[in-house]
């Protein structure tokens, strides 16, 4: 298994996100509240040091808009090590669109993603 070599940092070299509507087993699935057909998954990698971490959340399709456009900027190339400076950059980087909703869960699944690498 390789791991990172920690160094004076590893920067994060990519970032990317997909997103995929997988059909619920059964049609009308209910929580009592609300009813669906299929919930939508939102995967983002990150990659550093040759290593791929992965997070993930269920939101809209519209959170992986969010994550591409306006939030891997920010991450691209800050060491995957700092994931409480990476957290703090991406809240600040929202300010203007409101911290909760969609961009709350954007955030949780880069934040998962870098997490993870950083595990590894």
């Amino acid at each position: 298994m390789r791991t990172l070599d920690l160094g004076s940092g590893v920067p994060v070299e990519n970032l990317t996100v997909s997103a995929y509507r997988i059909p619920t087993d059964s049609p009308g699935e209910s929580d009592g509240t609300l009813v669906w057909n299929a919930t939508t998954l939102v995967l983002v990698e990150v990659r550093a040091g040759g290593i791929t971490g992965i997070g993930y959340t269920y939101a809209d399709a519209a959170t992986a808009r969010l994550i591409q456009e306006t939030l891997a900027a920010v991450v691209r190339g800050m060491n995957v090590m700092a994931t409480g400076r990476i957290w703090d950059a991406l809240v600040a980087c929202v300010r203007n669109l409101g911290r909760s909703g969609i961009a709350s869960m954007a955030i949780s699944a880069v934040d998962v993603a870098l997490w993870d690498l950083k595990a590894r």
